[in-house]
């Protein structure tokens, strides 16, 4: 079983890479439905639908085409390569409606940006 480090990863949002990345999540979930009827002594379930957040932290670069594409309200395809972008490497795609962008700084610190987005349509696992 193979097992990779976080420095390995990287993002992109439509063709560019997102620059300054410094963490990412991505979480799915999947609803159930209901359908025990009488007689049954045991609830019982059918899989609903799915959806998907993703979130982003970067050290802000206002000169970073990727990081300029997230404003809030934006839809954007990305894509997270979380064991890097080279032949048979496993990723994740998907498109989403940025929900927010927030850019903090302390004085001993660098400038930081988090976004969030909400996944539209499915996220889609495949290799390089």
């Amino acid at each position: 079983m193979a097992t990779h480090t976080g420095s390995e990863g990287t993002v992109k949002i439509g063709s560019d890479q997102l620059g300054e990345i410094r963490s990412y999540t991505i979480e799915s979930s999947g609803e159930t439905i209901e359908n025990t009827t009488m007689g049954l002594s045991a609830r019982t379930y059918v899989a609903g639908l799915t959806t998907f957040t993703a979130s982003f932290e970067v050290f802000f670069d206002e000169t970073d085409t990727a990081q300029n594409a997230v404003d809030a309200g934006a839809t954007i395809t990305f894509s997270v390569y979380p064991e890097g972008d080279t032949a048979g490497d496993t990723y994740y795609t998907g498109s989403g409606i940025v929900t927010g962008r927030s850019i903090t700084a302390a004085f001993d610190g660098m400038v930081e940006m988090a976004l969030s987005v909400q996944g539209t349509g499915a996220l889609t696992e495949t290799t390089v």
